[in-house]
């Protein structure tokens, strides 16, 4: 018999060979649909305008420009607020969602609902919220002391800037509170246990049993909760528009702005490059987190 039988070995080498042609045309379409894209806009923004030559032109007129740099400060506030609103809100309901209630798993599928929802009709349906003449929003906030009559949402800068943040954390909360939850029912009860025997207080255990426990996943959120909110351009082009005087103007909408209004398309890419260049820091900052981490938990 002539045919020799297939070692383990070469059967896992087989194995693998069908495993990376299966994912090729993964790998083709994310070539194709992200990379390409990216690869094309930062060509672009190295392209100047007035000559069609590759220089630094953009980057010069960028860096150069108080605008631009109002912008950056600008979208670095909104990005922090919103990290840290959706992070505290995710992390209040998932030990909420954590406890044992009657109905707890309907609570959880309606908490979804936020984050399943479209961006365009959540816009629209906080716009009436927010309408100056008879937005609910108006109710709450004449409950408050001092004021007398309805304030005018869009109209003030801190206002404007306090709406889209709100908007922005509910829209992403649920995420972050199903992640979070996860993390909490992976840690081990016996831990609880233990801190409960050596008469631990409720926050001692949160602080030394709960906290090390999701700190992983926090630093994971972190890191996308950033990039979520960098990125964000359809809530706040479609209820405020950038203003009112650009105060909520950030670097998603003045891309789109400086694209498709004024059609600086080489200015734009730049500016998205500069996006670029501060998720991929941010991922490398969680990278480095991850590492401190795993060398702490050694």
């Amino acid at each position: 018999m002539s045919a020799v039988a297939a070692t383990p070995r070469s059967r896992h080498r087989l194995g693998d060979g069908v495993a990376y042609w299966l994912i090729l045309p993964l790998l083709a379409l994310e070539g194709l649909f992200l990379a390409y894209p990216i690869l094309s806009g930062i060509a672009s923004s190295f392209v100047n305008p007035d000559s069609g030559g590759y220089d630094f032109s953009n980057f010069s007129t960028m860096l150069a420009d108080p605008d631009f740099w109002a912008i950056m400060i600008r979208t670095l506030v909104f990005v922090l607020l919103v990290d840290v609103a959706v992070l505290l809100t995710g992390l209040g309901v998932a030990l909420l969602m954590n406890r044992q209630f009657r109905g707890r798993g309907v609570v959880r599928g309606l908490l979804t609902i936020p984050w399943a929802v479209p961006e365009v009709p959540v816009a629209i349906t906080f716009i009436f919220m927010i309408d100056p003449t008879f937005g609910v929003f108006n109710l709450l906030a004449r409950m408050l002391p001092g004021v007398t009559e309805n304030p005018q949402w869009t109209l003030d800068p801190t206002l404007a800037m306090a709406i889209v943040v709100t908007v922005t954390v509910w829209k992403g909360f649920p995420f972050y509170s199903l992640v979070l939850l996860a993390a909490l029912q992976a840690v081990p009860e016996e831990l609880y246990e233990a801190a409960r025997l050596d008469g631990a207080s409720a926050w001692r255990q949160f602080r030394h049993v709960t906290l090390p426990g999701i700190r992983p996943s926090i630093a994971l959120l972190a890191v996308l909760a950033f990039i979520y909110s960098m990125q964000q351009f359809t809530l706040i082009w479609l209820i405020t528009g950038g203003g009112p005087v650009d105060a909520t103007l950030t670097l998603a909408p003045a891309i789109y702005m400086q694209a498709f209004r004024f059609y600086n398309f080489e200015y734009a890419a730049a500016m998205a490059v500069v996006g670029l260049l501060f998720s991929v820091l941010a991922t490398l900052a969680f990278i480095s987190v991850q590492r401190r981490l795993a060398l702490d938990e050694r």
